[in-house]
């Protein structure tokens, strides 16, 4: 622990709109034949003019007041300077003094991440290398597909803090309908701008940036670029904090060097020395008039937020009284989160059908409907490769499964069978239940029932006097035996009671 550890992420996701950044080519890379969706404009012609896109305009201030940032109401795009294999121009439009958003915040694992900015510029295509061919080919129907760029302060001290970082930022883009975020289809790419310091021997100047102490030199930080998944996130800091310890620990120095990484292990690997924005030779685009955005055009925007994913896993927490696990299961997909709510709605007018007050039972109700969404139901979508938003099962027919449950008119098992045919064919639970013979009978008085338990006792002497001398386990071995003799009809706890009796 000799070095403070100090990251900043740069995230990159690509805009869902429906035409490119700059023209009115499709913006679908990834169901399209190669260069399918292409023109003169994004192919770069002779005298063809680029035309802002109004619609990613709109998002990225979307994103920037969600992520509590101040709004530019006067913003240009400028030309980056580069050698880019896969883009027409040979440079990219992107943004440099005047992003549309800058100096925000997202409070995640506790820590409030302040971000620099957020800009918009053009996505690259997309290089195809096939296997033992010693060229490669350009598919450029992404050239031009508008693209988020958001830069956090290097603020944050370990890899934990950032893989959740970026796993919010997920779910917010998603949640906003900015951006599908498929990090395994590239439309969410992670750097990661890591350095070590002596302890003691930097501080942060006054817009967040680290500065030597008492004529100090700083070490050099490395970026690891083009990280597509949380998992090769977490593992490639963590291999690079090791490095760079180790290097500095024998003396040696830190080169400003790109890196690439593994997906499987993490481990990074050097790829070129690392470029500062003068070498990209910034200056204003002069084909694309500055943008202005009125204090009307920015409130009308912010109305569109809505509650977002961290605020919600918050307020399941607290309202239904989850467990963190169960609500982050439940809010990482927008979906599902709505659709959990929907069957609470149908389950609040369920008891105020019975007279009942919805306030005594809420937080039972809710965390049976929780568990069982993310059990049952997550179990049977993911054997049918299906999403929540696909289901033939309606909000009202769950939470009439989940009262039959509550009421103990079903058992667990009654209900995993009644789920699985409503899932694949639809229908009502209380209609199945009738017409499978499920439903559980629980009279007081049942000679039935009471000479079954009386078999399975008989049948099962020794372990009966186990019990009796006290080893309470055995009670559920006989309670496993009678409901499968009664085929589930009986309710547990008058088996309990009968058996207890006897």
């Amino acid at each position: 622990m000799e070095y403070d550890v100090i990251i900043g992420l740069e995230i990159h996701a690509e805009v869902n709109t429906k035409s490119k950044m700059f023209c009115s080519c499709a913006n679908d890379p990834f169901n399209s034949e190669p260069n399918k969706n292409v023109c003169p404009v994004c192919l770069a012609h002779p005298g063809t003019l680029p035309k802002a896109n109004k619609e990613a305009i709109e998002k990225i201030i979307l994103l920037g007041l969600a992520l509590n940032c101040e709004i530019n109401k006067l913003s240009k795009f400028d030309r980056k300077n580069y050698f880019y294999p896969d883009l027409p121009k040979g440079y990219q439009i992107s943004q440099f003094d005047l992003p549309f958003a800058h100096h925000g915040y997202l409070e995640t694992n506790k820590q409030k991440i302040e971000i620099t900015r957020i800009h918009l510029e053009e996505d690259t295509g997309k290089l195809n290398h096939p296997t033992g061919k010693n060229y490669t080919l350009i598919d450029f129907n992404r050239a031009g597909v508008p693209l988020i760029e958001l830069v956090t302060e290097p603020v944050i001290k370990d890899a934990i803090t950032a893989k959740i970082f970026c796993q919010t930022y997920q779910q917010i883009l998603q949640y906003l309908e900015i951006s599908n975020a498929n990090m395994e289809k590239g439309e969410m790419r992670c750097e990661a701008n890591i350095s070590l310091q002596k302890k003691e021997s930097w501080v942060r100047d006054n817009k967040g940036g680290v500065i030597a102490k008492n004529g100090q030199k700083l070490n050099s930080k490395v970026e690891v670029k083009n990280i597509n998944s949380f998992k090769s996130l977490e593992k490639a800091i963590n291999f690079e904090i090791k490095r760079q310890a180790e290097i500095l620990d024998k003396g040696g120095e830190i080169l400003p060097e790109t890196r690439g990484c593994s997906d499987n292990t993490g481990e990074t690997f050097s790829q070129r020395i690392k470029e500062s924005s003068a070498d990209y030779r910034y200056f204003p685009e002069p084909d694309i008039l500055p943008i202005k955005t009125s204090e009307e055009d920015i409130e009308n925007i912010r109305t569109k937020i809505g509650e977002l994913p961290h605020k919600k896993r918050e307020r399941f927490i607290e309202q239904y009284n989850i467990s963190p696990e169960i609500a982050e299961t439940l809010i990482s997909d927008k979906d599902t989160a709505n659709w959990f709510e929907m069957v609470i709605s149908e389950l609040q007018e369920w008891t105020k059908s019975l007279g009942q007050s919805w306030e005594n039972q809420e937080i039972k109700l809710a965390k049976m409907t929780a568990n069982w969404i993310t059990s049952e139901l997550f179990k049977l979508l993911k054997d049918s490769k299906s999403k929540i938003k696909d289901l033939k099962v309606t909000a009202e027919n769950f939470a009439e499964l989940i009262s039959l449950i509550y009421q103990e008119k079903i058992n667990s098992s009654s209900g995993q069978k009644i789920l699985k045919i409503i899932f694949e064919k639809g229908g009502d639970p209380s209609n199945i239940m009738t017409e499978m013979g499920l439903e559980q009978k629980d009279e007081e008085n049942s000679p039935e029932l009471e000479n079954i338990i009386k078999e399975v006792i008989s049948e099962n002497k020794e372990q009966f006097e186990d019990y009796k001398n006290g080893k309470e386990s055995i009670l559920q071995y006989f309670i496993g035996q009678i409901m499968t003799k009664t085929k589930g009809k009986y309710n547990p706890k008058k088996i309990i009671e009968i058996i207890k009796n006897l």
